[in-house]
């Protein structure tokens, strides 16, 4: 009985553990036909995220354009180019004496497509001399491809940019399978040997310490999976492996896995994929790779960060080298041109110069996002075409970091570090064309140009004296009395401003009062003209959050940011007419169809006559007031206007101007709003300065209205003078008919009647 009992017991025993093994069985089975569906329906409808790319305006080339040989050179190196004994695919150069041959790129504008072309250039020390195709036909205008100055990627970091095979050197998928999966087209998805080696080594150490992964492998790793290192996971990923591999071919999944993996970390934003890796490395498209090229970034690939070339450089050419002679060994390439790609340097294109410009990007952004969902930013392959031009930009910010640097050589506060932010407009287009947000101009931070909300300072007058020009009883040659004044404010306390030199000038003409920034004649000229009055032209002019009726608001208790004072001086570079300022062109989607244009709306906001007379006076703060330190810097001729901007205790330094193509916002502080101790005159204006001077910029020369004429008084009185009467003399425009005091001595009235009459005589012998 008892054998019995045990011999049934058994049974009993043996069939459980059989119906386990079975359940178990048909789990496994049930758990890899999920995956086998699972990975087959996601791979076949596989639509990786594509953030939008987001482009520089196109440099146009021209004959005439003021581009020396060396900045021709300098503008295709950024693009990078290649300098070449012969031409021989796109993306390389020539030089031949004074002549550039160039083989253009293929590229995508905003409003067409330009195949791969030859172009050349023949250029002299100041400009071009001409330009002429392949055939040697003389070419009007050509434009270079717009730069790519980085993506609009998801929260999750990731940007990628998509390459299709035709788009693949040859050379990156055999490396790849040479390096990192030698059976990567003899096995299905894993490799046993592999496994069972890196298995041993992980056994021994009681911890995973190798992998042994396919290329497939960690395809699945990175589309499907996270990064644990747990034994489940492994299998998981072994079985999706499999899956792929049955249902896909090989180059279905090379090409897969170029487009996928992770190849480096540039701040938030991860950079995925081959496409993407060639153009934040080396600055050019993937196709136009070298070997040494591909070899650094089939290095790469074994670890990103371990191996990032920027940081660690001799251990990622030992990699490489690696790289080269396992493809020479393995008959890839030839011994003797592995050996001639290892004498190479790595070629990795500095990051700071690299065309990555997170302040204007960030502009882009919020431009965008009042149009567009986020999703569409981050994934529909948007290409974005922006005003920003790079010359600009880098001039922006070299006139920032330079000066900020000697400043805090000068400063009071040894451990503290100035900031500051700058934007740089094309008044007449409305387009932004740099914008510097930091000192440290290639990190994402915070955005001055765009957030820092600081007092205005001596910014404000111009729109004061606007605002009086405006009344008609006042011009640049009317007298005011620049003398201590009391006013009572609302809560009945009383308001005694001072000049900034704590003296008085007494009687001085507006055009003084303004290009000397004296506080006792503005606030005097605001007052008679009305608080409202002055407000209300801040908003026509685009102030947004217009101030409080407070008489410190005269002398700039109004807060804005570098981005809003851009506007506002924005109508007075435009001759009264405001355009909104825009960094946004044009976007076109994935497939070259264009979806939204933005573009110039200008709307009439003061007389062109007013602000005529007003931009006239601010050319005085360039000649005689406080802008004048720039002349030692500026062209010699060259004619700008403008103001400097001083807030209370000297926290912000401010200053902007305007030449006749672009117009610039300089403004300089400590973030934690400590006293700098410099005006604009000594803290901004030297940035704007040698910002300026290097933008090639042209001089502010609007044509006179006819209602105005042009006359000279002196500066120290406002008395009518003739030019050569008197040192002070300096000109103004007023409206005509306007009879103006004259200085005793200096009555031009006789000579201007011998004028007058002989013109009539002329204009009568002409009919």
């Amino acid at each position: 009985m008892a054998r019995s009992a045990k011999k049934k017991s058994g049974k009993k025993i043996w069939w459980i553990v059989l119906g386990i093994v079975a359940v178990l069985v048909l789990a496994s089975a049930l758990y890899v036909v999920y995956l086998d569906r699972l990975v087959t329906k996601q791979f076949e409808g596989r639509r990786w995220t594509l953030p939008a790319q987001v482009y520089a305006a196109p440099l146009e080339l021209y004959t005439g354009l003021a581009l020396p040989e060396e900045d021709l050179e300098h503008e295709l190196q950024r693009l990078q180019y290649r300098r070449v004994e012969r031409l021989e695919h796109p993306g390389t150069y020539r030089l031949q004496g004074a002549r550039i041959d160039v083989a253009l790129r293929p590229a995508r504008f905003a409003d067409e497509t330009r195949p791969a072309s030859i172009l050349t250039i023949v250029s002299n020390e100041k400009a071009i001399e001409s330009l002429r195709d392949s055939d040697g036909k003389d070419v009007p205008i050509v434009r270079l491809e717009p730069l790519l100055i980085g993506s609009i990627f998801p929260i999750h970091g990731e940007d990628r940019i998509v390459v299709q095979p035709q788009d693949v050197p040859s050379l990156l998928p055999q490396a790849l399978a040479s390096v990192e999966d030698r059976k990567f087209y003899s096995h299905h998805g894993v490799d046993p040997t592999a496994i069972a080696r890196a298995m041993w080594v992980n056994v021994r150490a009681g911890q995973i310490e190798q992998g042994g992964s396919t290329l497939t492998q960690q395809l699945v790793k990175s589309y499907f999976l996270d990064s644990r290192q747990t034994f489940g996971r492994k299998i998981r990923e072994a079985l999706m492996a499999i899956a792929l591999d049955a249902h896909f071919s090989k180059a279905d999944l090379m090409n897969a896995y170029i487009n996928e993996i992770f190849l480096g970390q540039d701040g938030d934003r991860a950079i995925h994929g081959f496409g993407l890796a060639s153009q934040f490395y080396f600055g050019k498209p993937l196709s136009e790779l070298d070997l040494s090229e591909v070899a650094l970034l089939v290095a790469v690939v074994r670890g990103p960060s371990y191996y990032d070339p920027r940081r660690h450089t001799e251990r990622v050419r030992l990699r490489r080298d690696l790289v080269l002679k396992l493809m020479a060994d393995r008959g890839i390439v030839k011994a003797e041109d592995a050996r001639a790609a290892a004498k190479r340097p790595l070629g990795v294109m500095n990051r700071a110069t690299g065309g990555y410009y997170p302040a204007y990007l960030d502009f882009v952004r919020r431009t965008l996002r009042r149009d567009y969902h986020e999703q569409d930013l981050t994934e529909a392959g948007l290409r974005i075409y922006t005003g920003l031009e790079p010359r600009a930009q880098d001039n922006a910010e070299r006139a920032l970091e330079k000066e900020l640097a000697r400043l805090d050589r000068q400063k009071k506060y040894p451990d503290a570090k100035l900031e500051g932010a700058v934007v740089v407009t094309s008044p007449q287009s409305g387009d932004v064309i740099a914008i510097v947000g930091s000192r440290n101009v290639g990190f994402d931070g915070f955005n001055r140009a765009l957030d820092a909300r600081r007092s205005m300072g001596s910014l404000v007058k111009p729109f004061i004296y606007l605002t009086a020009l405006e009344t008609g009883r006042y011009n640049a040659a009317t007298v005011v009395q620049d003398a201590p004044l009391v006013v009572k404010l609302s809560n009945g306390k009383e308001w005694r401003p001072v000049n900034f030199t704590k003296q008085t000038y007494g009687p001085v003409p507006v055009v003084r009062a303004l290009a000397e920034s004296l506080n006792l004649a503005t606030v005097g000229v605001g007052m008679d003209v009305g608080l409202s009055k002055v407000v209300d032209t801040l908003g026509r002019f685009g102030l947004e959050r217009l101030p409080a009726l407070n008489p410190a608001m005269l002398l700039g208790a109004v807060d804005v940011t570098p981005m809003e004072v851009a506007q506002l001086y924005n109508g007075l570079a435009n001759g009264g007419f405001r355009s909104s300022l825009r960094a946004v062109r044009t976007v076109i989607s994935a497939d070259g169809k264009p979806l939204k244009a933005f573009p110039l709306e200008v709307t009439p906001i003061a007389s062109p006559e007013v602000v005529y007379e007003l931009d006239r006076m601010m050319e005085q703060v360039m000649e005689k007031g406080t802008g004048r330190a720039a002349r030692a810097v500026l062209p010699a001729g060259l004619v700008v206007a403008g103001k400097s901007g001083t807030s209370s205790d000297y926290h912000d330094n401010w200053f902007a101007g305007f030449s006749g193509s672009h117009l610039a916002v300089v403004w300089v502080g400590y973030d934690d709003n400590l006293s700098t101790g410099f005006t604009g005159s000594s803290g901004a204006l030297p940035v704007w300065s040698r910002l300026m001077a290097g933008l090639g910029t042209t001089s502010w020369n609007a044509p006179m209205p006819e209602a105005l004429a042009e006359t000279w008084i002196e500066y120290s009185s406002g008395l009518r003078v003739e030019k050569t009467c008197s040192d002070d003399a300096v000109p103004i425009a007023v409206p005509v008919g306007t009879q103006l005091p004259t200085k005793p001595g200096c009555n031009g009235s006789a000579v201007e009647s011998m004028v007058e009459r002989a013109g009539e005589w002329i204009r009568e012998l002409m009919h």
